[in-house]
């Protein structure tokens, strides 16, 4: 267990709140922006339905007073993936979005690429929980 730095906290709950407006728009708004960024609109509802569940959590999380090093770094590890990802995604070839889809991917990748980041930086700032 660790207790958790502030700035780790905060990059968690910024994390959360990027991360739960996103799933709210892509969860029930799928087929605007399918038609906007010209993706398939399964794929966006489906993103949209995983980022409610990794919100919460994420935001579950943050809240802590004390978290497992492990939960943390599960979620740094997975930014850093779904930054990977959503690069191979645009050179894959099994999506063709148009200019502002593109433009969307990329930022939502160095968006979470960063929260990577900072998230990794606050574990580093937080200390080893004391036993009572």
């Amino acid at each position: 267990m660790i207790n958790p730095s502030s700035f780790l906290r905060r990059a968690l709950i910024a994390d959360a709140i990027f991360s739960g407006i996103a799933a709210l728009g892509f969860a029930f708004g799928a087929g605007v922006f399918a038609t906007l960024f010209n993706l398939p609109e399964a794929l966006l509802r489906e993103t949209g339905l995983f980022l409610i569940a990794y919100a919460a959590f994420v935001g579950w999380l943050g809240s802590r007073q004390t978290m497992t090093r492990a939960l943390v770094l599960i979620v740094i590890v997975g930014n850093a993936a779904w930054t990977l990802g959503s690069i191979a995604l645009l050179f894959s070839g099994s999506v063709s979005p148009n200019l502002l889809g593109m433009v969307m991917i990329v930022a939502q990748a160095i968006a979470t690429g960063v929260f990577a980041e900072l998230q990794f930086i606050g574990l580093r700032r937080s200390s080893d929980a004391v036993a009572v």
